[in-house]
């Protein structure tokens, strides 16, 4: 996958940065990935950043609202899923568990988006295209290759987003690892995975991963540059090789550059 026109409702369609140093933010991510950027007005004294690649939209950042401080909500990324019918896609969610953290509403010309929690505390964006399709570029180096949610009640979590988006749950056959991977009408495009002591008190959340050309590098200049790693730079076997990072205001995102075939 590279270049998108249209994205398939129930596929992951935008990743959009929260954050409180946006200025800071942008300038991170613009070095770590070589993104361009076009800034867009949204109201007074505000501007949404659009990250692009070739010219094309792959991302966008904010400053964190009020409302999101008001609950604790860290710097973070949002992951966005496309659906045919916003509304009708909150009204299930609700129906199927979800908490609405924000009722559908029109993003100018854009879309029409609303905001759940699901059953297990993550929250998720439903995004239903206008003008504004989501991410014009995906599958490759400098975009979303892959969303990752990690959770307390992977098995909840898998019943909630199967039922709402018609997502397909493979569990993974590797005994040690639990695992499992989503595909929506077919193509894979994330996973679920339980979070473990070793992660601490961490809420549950979604996370994107970005493609890089060189994962080892991408963390050392993450690093330099004032960011985290969390973990790795590590192998998956017969996948890739990935690593676990965090910018300077602290937004977890993970990085990956698959396997190449023999």
């Amino acid at each position: 996958m590279s270049e998108v026109s249209t994205i398939t409702a129930g596929a992951f369609c935008w990743p959009e940065l929260s954050t409180t140093d946006q200025k800071g933010a942008v300038a991170f991510y613009r070095s770590l990935f070589g993104w361009a950027l076009e800034d867009a007005p949204m109201g007074p004294g505000e501007t949404y950043s659009m990250f692009k690649v070739r010219g094309k939209n792959v991302g966008g950042a904010y400053t964190m609202r009020n409302d999101e401080r008001a609950m604790g909500a860290p710097p973070h990324w949002n992951s966005y899923v496309a659906v045919a019918n916003v509304d009708e896609s909150t009204k299930k969610a609700k129906s199927l568990g979800a908490k609405v953290l924000a009722e559908p509403l029109d993003v100018m010309e854009a879309g029409r988006m609303s905001v759940l929690q699901d059953p297990t505390g993550a929250a998720i964006c439903l995004w239903q295209a206008k003008l504004q399709p989501g991410a014009q570029v995906l599958g490759e180096t400098g975009s979303l290759v892959w969303t990752e949610l990690a959770t307390r009640d992977p098995k909840a979590a898998e019943k909630f987003y199967s039922s709402l988006f018609g997502w397909t749950m493979k569990p993974s056959t590797n005994p040690n690892m639990q695992y499992t991977e989503i595909y929506n009408q077919g193509a894979g495009q994330g996973g679920i995975l339980p979070i473990t002591p070793e992660m601490g008190n961490m809420p549950p959340a979604w996370t994107p991963y970005f493609g890089v050309d060189d994962v080892d590098k991408t963390a050392a200049k993450a690093k330099e540059s004032g960011g985290k790693v969390y973990m790795g730079p590590q192998d998956i076997p017969n996948v890739g090789r990935f690593a676990v990072l965090g910018d300077p205001q602290g937004a977890p995102f993970c990085v990956f550059k698959g396997a190449v075939a023999h």
